[in-house]
């Protein structure tokens, strides 16, 4: 098969070979032989990773285990809960109801909490087996920014707890959601910190690199204002202040951080080419900062003129403190709300063009998540703004994600049944990630041979330095012997003597 030319302006990525050392890999030539189906495009990736002689060509091999495909879950995986997950977020919002959307809500729920509990198993068991890949899959490029995803997805179970579980239950569940609220905020937070810190520290990423994906880590942190609202729906009003304060101040970082990949994203694509045609529905990633920000924000707006009283902060009582929080929010939203727009659009008509490439990767799971986010923000203004059409055209939104998120689902199962997932040469970064603890498991047993050898050598010449002692002590010392047996044999006599 011919190699089609590469353009000039291609990506680099950056990735730990098995040495520990950083090479500069080129992303476009890695995607286009991937698609193409050149064979040594991922021996060409990690040049110092070795193969794995039991697994077939790009994992056509029937013969694949369960056990060996399952080392090669990803956190990309959870792509899959964060799209499950809003999904019955995004019913729960709706404007307009009918006899049986709560069940489905609740249907998309529980099938999350069951995919967020199978891939959360596998993940362990992945890190058990190979325990030395944790760390390099938390700053390799591939695969340590899809770490946020986790943490997204926890945010989305404790939001169907809200709103799926709080009617059916006591008021324990309330407490407990404050509870589980602060624990959150406190993760994500710390996520973002440590998880930027090992990527700035360990890689070397170029601006030819640049993807909405990058945001990934801050994610958690744009969950907050809607997290935060939803769970002050049903709580006093002085824990329900609290969690307004910290919704805004967790949402203003996301985006704050959001905003600055914003940068780097646009200068990107300025810059450089497009992105490869598969990983293309990856760019809908940034649609969500704005989206989630003007949901929350409109959200937590319409908590405050709940729980605010008229003189929070010290202000005077001649007006609520809460109707102006509140008519902030609406005008902040507006222009956030038109920014996600935008980014949807772009990203809409940048995967038309390269639709007929197009083949199904874990980023697909990109129309989704993001645009579900768009929708749910469109629903909030509709309804800060009793606009009937914009609610209409939430609910438009809605309609089409549903088969949307069908047909990603489909998709990937029928990836995983045909090797074109959990494959060799197929999950981009895998190889490299597990390639690259066997070769430090390699070199920690063969210290650890040296070190046994070293030991064994030093016992065997030990041994032999006592031994040679003693012979030396035997040598040099005869009349001492010699003095030993004469003087048994003359107390033998004198025994014989006496009987």
């Amino acid at each position: 098969m011919s190699r089609a030319p590469v353009n000039t302006q291609e990506q680099h990525l950056v990735s730990m070979t098995a040495g520990g050392q950083k090479t500069k890999i080129s992303g476009d030539t890695i995607e286009h032989d991937i698609e193409a189906g050149i064979p040594d495009a991922h021996t060409r990736q990690y040049p110092s990773a070795p193969t794995h002689p039991s697994f077939g060509l790009h994992g056509r091999d029937p013969r694949l285990s369960f056990s060996q495909r399952s080392l090669r879950i990803t956190w990309g995986w959870f792509s899959v809960c964060m799209s499950t997950g809003v999904m019955a977020m995004l019913l729960s919002e709706q404007p307009y109801t009918f006899r049986g959307l709560v069940a489905i809500g609740t249907a998309f729920y529980l099938l999350n909490l069951v995919l967020f509990c199978t891939f959360f198993a596998l993940v362990v068991a992945r890190f058990v087996r190979k325990p030395r890949a944790f760390i390099t899959s938390l700053h390799h490029p591939s695969e340590s920014f899809f770490f946020g995803s986790v943490w997204v997805s926890i945010a989305l179970i404790i939001y169907g707890m809200q709103v799926y579980g709080v009617p059916r239950t006591g008021p324990w569940l309330v407490h407990v959601l404050a509870i589980l609220f602060w624990t959150y905020l406190t993760s994500a937070t710390l996520v973002a910190i440590f998880q930027y810190h090992v990527i700035f520290h360990d890689e070397r990423l170029t601006l030819t690199d640049a993807m909405p994906s990058w945001i990934l880590p801050a994610y958690p942190l744009l969950m907050t204002g809607v997290l935060s609202a939803a769970i002050a729906r049903s709580q006093t009003q002085h824990v329900g202040i609290h969690l307004i304060v910290a919704g805004i101040a967790g949402q203003g970082l996301g985006w704050i951080l959001a905003f600055f990949i914003y940068t780097v994203y646009l200068t990107r694509l300025i810059h450089g080419s497009m992105p490869p045609a598969s990983v293309r529905p990856g760019m809908y990633v940034s649609v969500g900062p704005a989206a989630y920000t003007c949901a929350g924000f409109l959200a937590l707006g319409k908590m405050a003129k709940k729980h605010l009283p008229p003189d929070f902060l010290g202000v005077q009582e001649s007006f609520a403190v809460g109707d102006v929080w509140f008519a902030i929010s609406v005008p902040t939203a507006l222009f956030l709300w038109l920014i996600a727009i935008w980014f949807s659009a772009l990203s809409t008509l940048s995967i038309i063009r390269a639709a007929r490439k197009m083949k199904f990767s874990l980023q697909w799971w990109a129309f989704v998540f993001p645009n579900a986010g768009l929708a749910i923000a469109t629903i909030q203004v509709g309804n800060a703004l009793e606009s009937k059409g914009i609610k209409v055209a939430g609910s438009i939104l809605t309609v089409l994600l549903v088969p949307l998120w069908i047909l990603c689902a489909c998709l990937h199962v029928r990836s995983i049944w045909t090797h074109q997932l959990l494959a060799p040469g197929k999950d981009v970064g895998v190889d490299d990630v597990n390639d690259t603890h066997d070769a430090k498991l390699e070199r920690y047993r063969a210290r650890k041979r040296d070190r046994v050898e070293r030991q064994q050598a030093q016992g065997a010449r030990k041994q032999i330095g006592r031994g040679a002692l003693w012979a030396r002590k035997w040598m040099s010392s005869p009349a001492p012997v010699e003095h030993g047996i004469a003087a048994s044999e003359n107390s033998m006599e004198t025994t014989q003597g006496h009987v």
